[in-house]
């Protein structure tokens, strides 16, 4: 057959399979995996910490009231008269005329007349433990005390008079009052037998007038 005819075409060539390639690279950087370490953890401690307790606050011991002394009253006159006098000066001088002392009549038998603890002249109840007269002056009260307010007429003098409750309980009385001259005040105190010392006060607190004080009695 070879030498009758022409030659037989080639057999076609098959192309080869190009070669796998690798894909193309990403544009962004790779980012590296994170590394994570674990948390560094504090020995562990069998011993327990320590605080600073603060110091309890000191508390005081409730304050209870101290029983004054008792006060010296002089001894009786034998035969005392009727009344006497006790004078002194306004405890109000800028509501006062000057030159006038206050004047109370009191009887002997019932009263005496000392200084009280403080120093101040006082009238002291003879029968009567812890009832006492002694010139007042308006001065301020702590919020528990509560004021009932009253003006009264004892015996011809007109009173401005303040009673002093503390948990309902009165403690002392004060009277303000006075005449043209004078304008001055007397606090009332007691621990026992209020209505009764009240009742004896009123009695004195009713001679109330003036004097020129060049008669006032000096006070012993």
């Amino acid at each position: 057959m070879t030498s009758c005819g022409a030659a037989a075409p080639a057999p076609p060539e098959i192309p080869e399979a190009p070669a796998a390639t690798e894909p193309p690279a990403a544009t962004e950087p790779a980012i590296a995996p994170q590394e994570f370490s674990s948390p560094t953890l504090p020995p562990t401690s069998t011993e327990v910490p320590s605080f600073s307790t603060p110091a309890a606050p000191t508390i005081s011991p409730i304050q209870t009231e101290t029983a004054l002394p008792t006060l010296d009253l002089p001894t009786e006159l034998a035969n005392p008269p009727a009344l006497l006098a006790w004078d002194g000066e306004p405890t109000y001088p800028g509501d006062s005329q000057p030159g006038f002392a206050f004047r109370v009549q009191y009887d002997p038998e019932l009263w005496g007349v000392t200084t009280d603890n403080f120093g101040f002249p006082a009238l002291a109840h003879r029968g009567i433990p812890d009832c006492q007269i002694v010139p007042f002056v308006g001065r301020g009260l702590p919020a528990s005390v509560t004021v009932d307010h009253d003006f009264r007429r004892i015996d011809g003098v007109e009173y401005e008079v303040n009673t002093a409750y503390l948990n309902g309980v009165p403690q002392f009385v004060t009277y303000l009052g006075g005449d043209f001259n004078i304008y001055t005040g007397f606090e009332v105190s007691f621990k026992e037998q209020a209505d009764l010392c009240i009742a004896d006060a009123e009695a004195v607190l009713g001679t109330l007038t003036s004097i020129p004080i060049s008669q006032a009695t000096p006070i012993p």
